[in-house]
């Protein structure tokens, strides 16, 4: 292996083969999400069992609030914070994943909306804003922000619990992006962050960053507005 690798790294071959193995690192790391869900128990990806992010979100809320969750896919965080709450609304585009949230995550004071965010009005007020690795996946952020407010209580605005990719969570992910291979870790991301982006574009929607966490090459950030 090591004379292979050798003979690959010849100048005049290690451009081509670089480029190859940058591009079946992002394969792989696909498919070992798909796989290793097929072997979980319970079907859900391991990334909920091993990174245990559910707890983030349910130890920041409180018995007596009102949760939404935009973009709440399958219902299982949702259905995991509902016993730190009062009622959890799920709000998701796809239809799919609504009808999987209804089928396996139902509980009494849950509800969940097919609905896409961007467009939907929320007519009653919450306690909380739920977006978990929603934010990357829409263009624009900043008037989304602004929106998700818009019909808020204004005396007593939700507080905002957010989880997003970071562009720097190594190095090989900013080095794919050097070399024009497909880096994110979702090709409908339209930005995978930094911190100071991420402040940036909170501070341009009116909210401030009042606490984060960097775990898994993600950031958490409890957010009020300003």
């Amino acid at each position: 292996m090591k004379r292979l690798i050798g003979l690959l790294s010849h100048p005049a071959l290690a451009p081509f083969f670089l480029r190859l193995v940058l591009k079946l690192h992002h394969i792989a790391y696909q498919m070992a999400g798909v796989l290793s869900t097929a072997l979980e128990p319970d079907g859900l990806h391991p990334k909920h069992r091993l990174m245990k992010y559910h707890a983030w979100f349910s130890s920041r809320i409180e018995k007596g609030w009102d949760v939404m969750d935009i973009g709440c896919g399958n219902g299982a965080l949702a259905f995991d914070i509902k016993p730190f709450c009062r009622s959890v609304t799920g709000i998701d585009i796809s239809r799919e994943n609504i009808d999987r949230a209804r089928e396996r995550f139902s509980r009494e004071g849950i509800s969940y909306m097919y609905a896409d965010a961007l467009t939907c009005q929320f007519e009653r007020p919450h306690d909380a804003i739920i977006l978990s690795n929603v934010l990357e996946h829409i263009e624009g952020r900043v008037e989304f922000l602004k929106r998700i407010y818009a019909n808020q209580n204004k005396e007593r605005p939700p507080i905002l619990l957010i989880r997003v990719p970071m562009i720097n969570r190594d190095w090989i992910t900013l080095y794919k992006k050097e070399m024009g291979v497909e880096w994110r870790l979702d090709d409908t991301h339209f930005t995978e962050y930094t911190l100071a982006q991420l402040v940036s574009e909170l501070e341009q929607a009116g909210l401030a960053m009042e606490s984060h966490e960097i775990m898994f090459g993600e950031c958490y950030g409890v957010v009020i507005k300003r």
